[in-house]
């Protein structure tokens, strides 16, 4: 298995996260615009994380190709990177922005199934090669933030286009392997997507992520609200995902051992338990930092079995639009969804009770998670 090629592809993707998510608003307002049409920008890279995935797992499944559309996006997502570069025109940039976004995550589901295939009936060690795109996207946030300082937020498209330069080349050096066959009983993917326990799975995924939604876009102004200053709120984002490395790093022991079941739903109920926290006691720093631990739990956990529970959901040619369509209703929808939600109430309701509320959709999503996910996975050679 290629591990080291396959973890520097996240390593990169995320890197790309790790300098996009904290500065591009401000490289853009560094540019005078205006906050609406940072607005615009960031909404329109949220969009194409819907879009993208299934347009993309489409093609890969019928071509049976999935290393080259990784690679063939990836390159396109280089070019328009490359595009945009010393750019001024908004109309310009956020045309680049948005080839940029569709061909960035698109791509990405596809090198999870590719991931998959690699791994075979080894989906548990899936976590040992994603936490590498956690150390990437803490790599970024840390040095880019640093250069920043020195030189300015010019640097920012810069440092994404050597990013995507590196995930490219990495996609080029990535051998791909044949997707395992069906077993007969799968079907195709339409009659795999109206099962109702795959429909069941799909959604709890999608309230996981809506969960998340008011944390991804106003957890550091839901801290400035309560006296946190820009060092320790940048310290308690760090923690969680030093926490999401460390879960990253043992899961693979625990699937085999607690099944996908069990460990999904500890990763819903502890994620309701962070949210209510979270809303309720804003002002104990100590709590705040052990309830950020819990992003091990909330999404690491999570992440980590629903990758392996969508491989075994959809398997042969339906892999590529399986995790596409897992991909853009949680990271895409759920969280677009879940951030415009928050955003609505948080005038009107303040920050407590949108995170009350995101704790209730993490507790809904466990109870669907309990009914849908298998409680263990069957051997796919006793499927055939």
């Amino acid at each position: 298995m290629p591990y080291w090629r396959l973890s520097g592809f996240y390593f990169f993707f995320f890197a790309i996260v790790g300098a996009l998510v904290p500065y591009w608003g401000p490289y853009l307002q560094g540019l005078g615009f205006s906050a609406g049409q940072v607005g615009e920008s960031i909404a329109l890279i949220n969009l194409m994380r819907v879009v993208a995935p299934n347009l993309l797992g489409y093609l890969s499944d019928r071509w049976e190709q999935r290393l080259r559309v990784v690679r063939v996006a990836a390159l396109l997502a280089l070019l328009a990177l490359a595009g945009l570069q010393g750019s001024q025109d908004f109309g310009w940039l956020l045309l680049m922005t948005g080839l940029f976004s569709f061909f960035w995550n698109g791509a990405l589901p596809q090198f999870e199934a590719a991931t998959m295939n690699h791994l075979g009936a080894q989906e548990h060690r899936y976590s040992r090669i994603r936490l590498w795109g956690s150390v990437g996207f803490i790599v970024a946030v840390a040095l880019l933030g640093a250069l920043i300082e020195r030189w300015g937020v010019g640097l920012v498209p810069w440092a994404m286009l050597l990013l995507a330069t590196g995930m490219w080349l990495v996609s080029l050096l990535t051998p791909d392997r044949e997707a395992p066959l069906a077993p007969a009983s799968a079907g195709n993917f339409w009659q795999q997507l109206r099962r109702p326990e795959v429909l069941g799975f799909l959604l709890a995924a999608f309230l996981s992520q809506m969960s998340h939604g008011p944390y991804y876009a106003f957890f550091s102004i839901y801290l400035q609200e309560h006296g946190y200053g820009s060092g320790l709120i940048g310290l308690l984002w760090a923690w969680a995902v030093v926490a999401e490395i460390a879960v990253f790093a043992v899961i693979h022991r625990w699937l085999p051992r607690h099944g996908p079941r069990r460990l999904m739903l500890a990763a819903r109920l502890l994620g309701g338990l962070r949210w209510l926290v979270t809303g309720a006691f804003p002002q104990h720093l100590g709590l705040l930092f052990a309830v950020q631990t819990l992003h091990a739990a909330s999404f690491g956990i999570y992440h980590a079995v629903g990758i392996a529970v969508v491989n075994r959901f959809f398997r042969g040619r339906s892999q590529g639009r399986g995790q596409a369509i897992y991909s853009s209703l949680t990271f895409g929808a759920g969280v677009a969804i879940g951030s415009l939600l928050a955003g609505y109430l948080w005038a009107e309701t303040g920050g407590n009770l949108v995170f009350y509320l995101a704790a209730v959709a993490s507790v809904l999503a466990a109870g669907l998670a309990g009914w849908a996910v298998p409680k263990r996975f069957q051997d796919p050679a006793a499927q055939h």
